[in-house]
């Protein structure tokens, strides 16, 4: 844990804020839901289950309900689409983690109207919003995607290329209208480039999966799974603990010269999807002897994806404190663990 995740955390044991968490029903949502809960916070969660998943609210009903602490838990099925609607869910907050969206490079290369409506129109309608109720910072689910075709590594915020996809393009879009009602209107928010998150409760399934899940899920129940390109493609994966440090670090910054940026949010550790393969099947089998791994199937690179990647995060460690709070390797352990549990 970092030592100013550290300082906030004793900050928020005496002093209970109203939060609202944007995406609550999906990975890194109900994660962040989860931490505010632990540490006496308000927490108006929302979500239209577009892409999450009710099983996680209904674990964060249970979850909020087993604490003995004065936490406060509301879940809204609401919809970032309906400018009303955000109107609503940003009265009264004081600090806006905003992880709705329509994910995924392929998806919005297939349906790019709806990675539009959801991810720019929908950031609009909270930035607006957020603006008009007085909310005091609004913290915003970025993505490393944003970099495009730069082969230039470790990649650093100031870096730019040519955007490969329309998700890509929306959340440069995000970053931009940021800038402007920070110009604009005095607005304070800070933008995380996310670099390939990976953690219990990302959902294994359908087309659209995280490599991770969808690998591991596939390896525990003797499916095919496959690598697109020939193995040598790197990602800076970054397990969940840290993404939710960067999130509550960026939503109380040390400094006001941390606000109004964009950070890369990653383990700065690249490793090949062959590597990759490599520790989640020798996880497994050390978690589960009886399960025999498959190997790989390899097939074509998709449209829009990026060959390399690895995240520059000196800035995120200058200005806000942000430290690799758990390495890749020892994430995988720890969530392979978790899932033969489950398993067994």
């Amino acid at each position: 844990m970092s030592n100013r995740l550290e300082t906030i955390q004793l900050e928020l044991q005496e002093n209970s804020y109203n939060w609202l968490v944007t995406g609550a029903a999906g990975f890194i949502g109900s994660h962040l839901v989860q931490f505010l809960l632990d540490n006496n916070q308000n927490v108006l969660a929302v979500d239209n289950f577009s892409t999450g998943l009710k099983k996680n609210i209904d674990f964060l009903n249970r979850y909020h309900q087993s604490l003995n602490n004065n936490s406060k838990f509301i879940f809204s099925e609401s919809d970032i689409r309906d400018y009303d609607q955000c109107l609503l869910m940003t009265k009264g907050i004081d600090f806006v983690l905003h992880q709705a969206a329509i994910g995924s490079v392929p998806r919005s290369i297939k349906d790019p109207l709806t990675s539009h409506d959801s991810n720019i129109n929908g950031f609009l309608n909270i930035i607006q919003s957020s603006k008009e109720n007085k909310v005091q910072n609004l913290v915003y689910a970025s993505s490393s995607s944003v970099y495009g075709d730069s082969e230039v590594l470790p990649k650093k915020e100031s870096h730019q290329g040519n955007l490969l996809s329309p998700y890509a393009l929306t959340k440069s879009v995000n970053e931009s209208y940021a800038m402007v009602f920070s110009e604009a209107y005095d607005f304070n928010s800070i933008g995380l480039r996310y670099f390939n998150v990976f953690g219990l409760r990302q959902d294994p399934n359908g087309q659209y999966a995280a490599v991770i899940p969808r690998w591991i899920n596939a390896i525990m129940k003797g499916e095919d799974f496959f690598i697109n390109g020939d193995g040598s493609t790197t990602r800076d994966f970054c397990y969940i603990n840290n993404a939710v440090q960067a999130n509550i670090i960026a939503a109380i910054p040390r400094t006001n010269e941390a606000l109004n940026r964009v950070y890369n949010i990653a383990a700065n550790h690249q490793i090949t999807l062959i590597e990759l393969y490599k520790i989640i099947s020798q996880n497994i089998s050390m978690n589960l002897p009886s399960i025999e791994v498959n190997r790989p199937i390899f097939r074509d690179f998709r449209p829009g994806d990026i060959l390399h990647s690895r995240a520059d995060i000196e800035l995120a460690e200058e200005l806000l404190g942000y430290e690799v709070s758990m390495s890749v390797e020892d994430g995988l352990k720890d969530l392979i663990k978790l899932e033969c549990e489950k398993y067994e």
